[in-house]
């Protein structure tokens, strides 16, 4: 029987403002898609943080038996600067800055994106695909919302009129927003612009003659607009109607508000039964940003090269920091929070390293079912790590009081205790047990340094073929030889 069978979740639906039971659409499977990085700088930390969320979630859902179809997309044309309308693409302006062509930005900044998620234990994605690969399915898409009479194409661009979808659907039904509030707040039209209303967004733009991101259409040679191209992945693979749509706070509106729309008027119905946002990263009580210095990378925290923390700190102790606030509370990093997060996270693994050495009894004076079902309630409450952390340390407790012979436990209870642990701490929370990690890495220098000295043995013998077996055979598992001066060295 499916785990989710008998641990039913529950989720914040932002769109309902409510924790609504989760039901899928398809019983046993889930359908999800997270908004991904626009690819013209490198990742920031409070991405990090949202990412690290949804991978938390998805963890969960496949823990939970479920089969998942989990979609994030790479965002590699049609951001503009400052999320208008107006303005240059950021990543063709990334590439004019640096001399560089656009997909040369795209490919630095998403290996650095993968890199950066690798080092932080994230699961990837099902299906991860890029806005430009979907020009096509974008185009079709506005074809649609042409013929239904809302999108206007004006000097080769075509936008989405927000007042004649609001005559029959509401705009604004995600954020809360109110139209009329809107365009009462919004300046007047300049007559420059081509749009009806100010509150018009951009479905297709027509591309200036010095854009060097463009594509053909029925319109003009432009370059699709930035919240079509989600709509256009997401229904491509997970169906005009879907389980799960997240990102961050910040996206909320526009973009996700945007994307509805644009499905509503293409379909005739709501995308998404649950919309997930993450909050944001505060430095020291302050929001980030590069131009006033309160800013750190998430490789700057592995190295400790930076001005901000008193060393570098691991990224499973970065991770576990992160868990231990709710997606939805904004999170403040500091140098004295991470310290403490250090501390907690090896108490965690100290216990965990333990649990092999307990000795079982006769009885368990521990409730062990009552405190693993605790730790499913934590998790089928929105996802709420914190109070699986919490748990956790309730386990630590019970390892501690085992050890020292002050609690039993029977070998079915401690089998039972042992595979829960690991399940939530590493196959859920997605952490790392860094010390073991050591050891191995300590096994590994021992037996290739062993090697080593028996490849400079044949050499010495001049047994050239053995020398050359040994190294041969070390370059196919990925280890690599180098000869110098002062001896053989290898890297991985």
């Amino acid at each position: 029987m499916p785990l989710y069978t008998t641990q039913p979740l529950k989720i914040y639906n932002s769109l309902s403002g409510e924790k609504e039971n989760f039901n899928p659409i398809h019983e046993g499977n889930v359908g999800m898609y997270v908004c991904g990085p626009t690819v013209y700088s490198n990742v920031h930390l409070g991405n990090v943080r949202t990412f690290m969320s949804f991978d938390v979630i998805f963890r969960y859902f496949l823990h939970l038996d479920y089969k998942v179809r989990y979609v994030r997309n790479i965002t590699d044309v049609g951001h503009i600067v400052d999320d208008v309308d107006e303005g240059e693409d950021k990543i063709a302006k990334k590439a004019r800055l640096e001399q560089l062509e656009p997909m040369e930005v795209v490919q630095r900044y998403t290996v650095d994106f993968h890199d950066i998620l690798k080092s932080f234990n994230f699961l990837p994605p099902s299906i991860e695909p890029t806005a430009t690969g979907h020009i096509i399915e974008q185009i079709e898409i506005i074809k649609k919302i042409i013929d239904t009479g809302i999108g206007y194409k004006a000097n080769g661009s075509v936008y989405f009129d927000v007042v004649k979808y609001n005559e029959t659907n509401n705009y604004g039904v995600l954020s809360g927003r109110n139209i009329e509030d809107m365009l009462a707040n919004t300046r007047d039209l300049d007559g420059q612009s081509d749009k009806r209303n100010p509150q018009d967004f951009a479905l297709w733009k027509k591309a200036e003659p010095e854009h060097i991101m463009r594509w053909p259409s029925p319109w003009s040679d432009g370059f699709p607009g930035w919240h079509l191209e989600c709509t256009a992945m997401s229904t491509k693979y997970l169906g005009n109607h879907f389980d799960i749509h997240g990102g961050g706070m910040d996206l909320k509106f526009p973009h996700h508000e945007c994307e509805i729309a644009q499905n509503e008027a293409c379909t005739g119905q709501s995308p998404v039964n649950y919309w997930m946002h993450a909050n944001m990263l505060t430095l020291n009580g302050k929001k980030m940003a590069k131009s006033t210095g309160n800013n750190i990378l998430p490789g700057e925290i592995l190295s400790g090269d930076n001005n901000i923390l008193s060393k570098a700190f691991s990224a499973s102790v970065t991770r576990f920091f992160m868990l231990q606030a709710h997606y939805r509370s904004i999170l403040d990093f500091s140098d004295d929070a991470i310290v403490a997060a250090e501390k907690g996270y090896k108490r965690l693994m100290e216990a965990v390293d333990a649990l092999p050495v307990i000795s079982a009894g006769a009885t368990s004076s521990i409730d062990i079912a009552s405190w693993k079902q605790l730790c499913y309630d934590a998790m089928n409450d929105d996802f709420n790590t914190p109070i699986l952390i919490a748990q956790l340390f309730e386990a630590v407790r019970y390892i501690n009081l085992l050890k020292e012979g002050k609690e039993t436990i029977t070998a079915e209870d401690l089998a039972t205790f042992a595979t829960a642990i690991n399940a939530f701490v590493f196959d859920v929370l997605g952490l790392s047990d860094e010390k073991a990690a050591d050891s191995n890495n300590d096994k590994l220098e021992g037996v290739v340094n062993m090697l080593i000295g028996m490849r400079n043995q044949a050499r010495a013998d001049k047994n050239f073929a053995l020398s050359d077996q040994i190294r041969d055979q070390l370059i196919a598992l990925g280890i690599q030889l180098k000869d110098g001066k002062d001896g053989t060295t290898f890297s991985v």
